[in-house]
């Protein structure tokens, strides 16, 4: 399995992203998959999660009700949109899959990380 995140860059506070993260080499419903961010000198931190068998999402708390993790089977892309953003929610983001936990050590597969920069 290999995934692809992309989508990052530069926004204002407040302002929106939508990171992308192309999936290739296995059926995209095989695992599930999340969403993980990371800041120099940090632990990888879980975002997002979801499953596809039964659709269930779960959230960081520091992300509920402004970010939303969704996916399209039919095109292996999960997606991870994000509103109202914040300077803290300045980092390096990556998808995987494999796990449904929000521990990165579970997870099978990584992309290479997109950076979210955000300015106050």
């Amino acid at each position: 399995v290999q995934l692809q995140a992309s989508g990052g860059g530069l926004v204002q506070a407040g302002g929106s992203l939508r990171l992308s993260c192309a999936t290739s080499g296995r059926t995209f419903s095989s695992y599930p998959m999340g969403w993980f961010r990371q800041v120099p000198g940090k632990e990888r931190e879980f975002v997002a999660g979801i499953t596809w068998s039964g659709g269930s999402t779960r959230y960081a708390d520091s992300v509920k009700g402004r970010f939303t993790i969704s996916g399209d089977n039919a095109k292996n892309m999960m997606y991870l949109h994000m509103n109202m953003l914040k300077p803290e929610d300045t980092a390096v983001y990556y998808c995987a899959s494999g796990s449904w936990d929000i521990k990165p050590n579970d997870y099978l597969y990584w992309g290479q990380g997109t950076q979210v920069t955000v300015s106050s």
